[in-house]
């Protein structure tokens, strides 16, 4: 289960450009609560504090008590915008979580025995196809991570979504495919009849471009004349 933070926070009062202009200048970051049947609530949050969270990894798929002036709300980031330029945090959206209520969320695959898979030992690459899972969610239950185990494929195996041990209460929002998952690729390289063959095709084309054409005869002499 992921797990819940804490996050102090401030009214905001105004809205727009000019206001979330003002917001920055004061060493703070607008943001915005929604959902949950409640009005929208502007807020603004400490800039070093909100650019730590977001750079620690995880930000979007973790839980914040946020205390908004001493009125706490349970939250889950949706959406963050950065400078192109500094890529520093300029705005921060969060979805009230209501008890029993449920999201949808990118949940990471996380890759274990790969030092002992078959195909690895052979030579063979592991290739990943999904590095993460749209799943729908419990709120009170989000999952840091569903794991898929390489220990038993060989060259040319694969693992689907429906090989791996999902969560309970959780399930994705894909459901009409078994996507795959990863696969372990052959090792890239060129077999030794195919060398030999192409080895042999070459040989006989620059002798005949390498052969020098044969010499002329030389003229026969012209039969010595009688006196």
């Amino acid at each position: 289960m992921a797990e819940t933070k804490t996050l102090a926070a401030t009214v905001r009062s105004g809205i727009g450009k000019g206001a979330a202009r003002s917001v920055r200048r004061e060493g703070r970051i607008p943001g915005v609560i929604y959902g949950g049947g409640d009005p929208a609530e502007p807020i603004a949050l400490d800039y070093r504090e909100l650019n730590k969270l977001i750079y620690a990894g995880h930000f979007l798929t973790t839980l914040f008590e946020i205390d908004v002036d001493g009125a706490k709300q349970r939250v889950i980031p949706r959406d963050y915008q950065l400078d192109p330029v500094k890529d520093q945090p300029l705005h921060v959206d969060f979805l009230r979580l209501k008890p029993g209520a449920s999201l949808r969320v990118e949940v990471p695959v996380h890759f274990i025995n790969q030092d002992t898979c078959p195909g690895v030992k052979k030579g063979g690459s592991v290739n990943i196809v999904r590095h993460s899972i749209e799943m729908r969610v419990p709120a009170d239950n989000i999952p840091e991570a569903v794991i898929a185990d390489l220990g038993a494929l060989d060259i040319n195996d694969s693992l689907h979504l429906t090989a791996l041990p999902l969560p309970a209460g959780c399930k994705p929002t894909l459901r009409d495919r078994d996507f795959t998952i990863v696969t372990i690729t052959p090792p890239a390289v060129v077999p030794e009849d195919a060398a030999a063959a192409a080895a042999a095709t070459a040989a006989p084309a620059k002798g005949k471009a390498g052969a020098k054409a044969p010499a002329a005869a030389a003229p026969a002499a012209a039969p010595a004349k009688k006196k």
